[in-house]
């Protein structure tokens, strides 16, 4: 159980840590979240459009729309801009519990998959540390690539390579520490 305990902790630790490191000292999503000189200017006019908090897609249709409204929206709208906006409608410094939260989600999932490692009788090194990666590629495919096939999102490199590094970082301590001793 210590084997467990330590190796969730630790193997969370990693994967927080190079998301860390991620999005600040790499800055490899600074292409999802770019600067524009007239972010003030937009803010306040969004802010006399929208009402409350929400997400949007621009251009679009009422969801009561007829299939025929929404086949002329589509049509309508082919060749033309459209942006994605998450509204607002007050900024919170909740930075520490933010930190808290995915920490302690790194850490239940590297418990899950510390779980799944301990339900293969061959366990040793390579298992551990290339089922860790087939982890990431999943991560990876089911989230941050499915929405870049549809909404084109500007940083799915930067994604896979979190995908990728942070669970190769848990494959090979996992791949040790579940297995020294052995």
């Amino acid at each position: 159980m210590t084997k467990v305990i330590i190796g969730g902790f630790v193997g969370g630790a990693l994967i927080f840590l190079w998301q860390f490191a991620s999005w600040t000292f790499f800055d490899l999503h600074r292409s999802q979240q770019e600067y524009t000189p007239n972010q003030d200017t937009i803010l306040t006019f969004l802010g006399t459009q929208i009402n409350g908090d929400g997400a949007f897609f621009l251009p679009n249709v009422s969801k009561n729309a007829s299939k025929e409204e929404q086949q002329k929206a589509m049509e309508t709208s082919i060749g033309k801009p459209w942006a994605q906006v998450f509204y607002h409608t007050e900024m919170k410094n909740n930075m520490t519990i933010n930190m808290v939260r995915g920490f302690a989600v790194n850490v239940v999932i590297v418990f899950l998959f510390i779980f799944i490692m301990g339900k293969i009788q061959e366990n040793n090194f390579a298992t551990v540390f290339f089922s860790s990666l087939a982890v990431g590629l999943i991560v990876f495919f089911n989230s941050p690539y499915t929405l870049h096939i549809w909404y084109e999102t500007f940083d799915v490199w930067g994604h896979l390579l979190d995908a990728l590094l942070s669970w190769a970082l848990v494959g090979l301590w996992l791949g040790w520490w579940l297995n020294r001793g052995k």
